[in-house]
């Protein structure tokens, strides 16, 4: 492990290193939470790492642009990094360890396999994005493989995201409990992404609205109106405050990611909004938990 003495968080590079560490913790009675992330760290991914904290003991947090998930064309070699940056922002909420993986230890050459959740991949940013979600549950899938952590945190924000992983979980039979974390947000109710670093000043003071489309379908929606008029009704708001293509406007069941049926929510009923929409050339998703 190389320690380090200028206030940021130690690293390891190669999963021996990171499988020794974590074998010498889990001997002295450690649980071991884990965070994976693709840098350039905001105060979001810093809350997973705090709530991490509440259910472990020693904490350890990746850093690893995944290029599996990026298609052609997408902004793999322009994904912002600042390593150093985010060590120090890891050690600020007392990270025990980073892991920073070279793409060769996490794909060797002749890698042959991947992971596949069928069905919940191919749905909401699935359809605009095919290749990502196998992208990510590869990735991650290897990630815990390398951490073998106890406990490990995901954010709210990419809900689909998360409900994929909890099934690969589950599918798998990986001794983890996954925990989904509340999205942080900016004072206009923007959800907290890295490539919110990509709009211009005028872009993000409309961004926002996002947020604002989605509340205020959910209240609609809370109070019986039917899911096509409610999420038509976000998608001109959205189309008003700026933004450009809209995705998707999506209700869903919040466990399958299915799409519910265009009818009254039942009384009592859980769901789950989604949204994705371009300001500008940065694609911006969100999602809010809908009850009637």
């Amino acid at each position: 492990m190389n320690s380090k003495t200028d206030g940021t968080t130690p690293t390891v590079r190669t999963r021996l290193e990171l499988l020794q560490q974590v074998k010498a913790w889990k001997q002295a009675g450690d649980t071991v939470g884990f965070v994976p992330t693709m840098g350039a760290l905001h105060s979001g991914h810093l809350s997973l790492v705090e709530k991490a904290r509440e259910k472990a003991t020693r904490i350890v947090a990746s850093i690893f642009v995944n290029p599996t998930q990026f298609a052609p064309g997408e902004d793999f070699d322009t994904y912002p990094r600042d390593e150093s940056a985010d060590l120090a922002k890891l050690a600020s909420v007392g990270c025990d360890l980073a892991y920073l993986p070279t793409v060769d230890e996490m794909y060797p050459e002749g890698t042959l396999t991947n992971v596949r959740v069928e069905s919940m991949s191919d749905v909401l940013d699935g359809i605009y994005r095919p290749h990502f979600f196998y992208g990510v549950t590869t990735v991650v899938a290897r990630l815990f493989l390398h951490v073998q952590p106890d406990v490990a945190v995901f954010g709210e924000k990419d809900y689909q995201q998360l409900q994929i992983i909890r099934r690969m979980v589950r599918d798998l039979a990986f001794p983890i409990d996954i925990l989904g974390a509340p999205t942080a947000r900016d004072a206009d109710g923007l959800a907290q992404s890295s490539r919110n670093l990509y709009l211009t000043p005028d872009e993000r003071r409309n961004a926002g609205a996002l947020q604002a489309a989605l509340h205020r379908a959910a209240m609609r929606l809370s109070v019986g109106v039917r899911p096509s008029i409610a999420l038509q009704e976000a998608t001109q708001l959205l189309s008003r405050s700026g933004f450009g293509n809209v995705d998707y406007v999506s209700l869903v069941d919040k466990d399958t990611l299915q799409d519910l049926p265009d009818e009254p929510l039942r009384d009592g009923m859980v769901a789950r909004l989604l949204g994705a929409a371009w300001m500008g050339r940065t694609r911006l998703i969100d999602n809010i938990s809908v009850t009637r």
